[in-house]
């Protein structure tokens, strides 16, 4: 593991970073928080161990500036203080940071907390298998490209929007961000169940041929069904059963499966509506060539109240740019691979 050790003062950024360099980690070096970000933002380190105390911006500050970045994984925080105040420990907690050491610190300590914080890290394995889960699905058919990984960054993009609006303030952290950028590509799992005369048949469907696609959304939720009956309080199991069994409702009642309508729909899966529509609408499909961004807003402004949540349409036209420069990097990164 590569750890990043952040502080201003140089005697005790050496004595950390020898303690790490003798228990075999590769360390790297920051002697403020802007320096700490730049290094973070190359992707080369996921555990930060930070002074609370630096001039231009301290821990609290990384903190809170880490949790906000678009970093390609989660970032583990431990904050070097001296503040030792239960008040001063909860905004610690609140900012972002994962664990403490108080100071001046036992150099065996600091070790046995870097492996605490690698137990944790190496949860992100999950993440891995879930969207090793949906790509099975999504292999089936050779022309959805980078579908996954589009959807996931348009629906992140939203939520992060979304989470700074007041009326979902309350729903949308940091975590939930998170969450949703994870299990948004789990949204069409159950299609690993459509036969393939329905899945790629290159023109219209009839009507039994469509009842058949859309029970992708049951087959979905059915299988993470059976999963969160084993573990009912996990929370990323929760949310990509609401993602795969609702993300084809439509916010005025006309959807499938259930015609839910407006706020009984799931956040999550209204989220992940307008980020799965604009991206099949841009992409190429067996059945239909790609059109526009300005042809695919139109048609999503359109459908503001009908088929999506108003909400999220307005987040989608207050994003545009960002959704926008996600689709042309997806698209420079399959014509080298091309």
């Amino acid at each position: 593991m590569r750890i990043l050790i952040v502080d201003d003062n140089k005697i005790a950024l050496t004595v950390a970073r020898n303690a790490l360099v003798q228990s075999g980690y590769e360390v790297v070096t920051a002697t403020d928080g802007h320096e700490a970000l730049a290094v973070l933002r190359g992707g080369s380190c996921q555990l930060v161990i930070s002074d609370w105390d630096m001039p231009q911006m301290n821990g609290i500050e990384l903190c809170r500036a880490i949790r906000s970045e678009d970093l390609s994984g989660y970032v583990y925080v431990i904050l070097l203080t001296g503040h030792n105040l239960p008040e001063q420990k909860v905004e610690g907690l609140r900012s972002g940071a994962d664990d403490f050491i108080t100071k001046p610190f036992n150099p065996s300590e600091l070790v046995a907390r870097i492996q605490t914080a690698e137990r944790i890290l190496s949860i992100e394995t999950r993440d891995v298998t879930i969207f090793a889960m949906a790509r099975l699905a999504e292999s089936r058919d050779p022309e959805t490209g980078a579908h996954l990984e589009r959807v996931r960054s348009y629906s992140r993009v939203l939520a992060q929007h979304l989470s700074r609006v007041e009326k979902f303030r309350a729903e949308i952290n940091t975590e939930y961000v998170r969450l949703i950028y994870l299990t948004s590509p789990l949204h069409d799992i159950g299609k690993v169940g459509i036969p393939d005369c329905v899945l790629l048949k290159p023109g219209g469907l009839n009507d039994r041929e469509f009842e058949i696609m859309k029970s992708h959304t049951t087959l979905g939720a059915e299988t993470l069904d059976a999963a969160l009956r084993q573990f009912p309080r996990v929370k990323f199991l929760q949310m990509g059963r609401d993602i795969a069994a609702c993300h084809h409702e439509r916010f005025d009642g006309t959807g499938y499966p259930q015609g839910l309508a407006g706020e009984s729909i799931p956040l999550c899966a209204r989220i992940v509506a307008v980020a799965d529509v604009y991206d099949a609408l841009t992409s190429k499909r067996v059945y239909k060539e790609a059109i526009s961004h300005e042809v695919a807003r139109s048609m999503i402004v359109q459908g503001e109240g009908t088929h999506f949540d108003p909400d999220i349409v307005d987040a989608f036209v207050q994003t545009e740019a960002r959704l926008v420069s996600i689709r042309a990097q997806f698209a420079e990164v399959q014509a080298l691979a091309a």
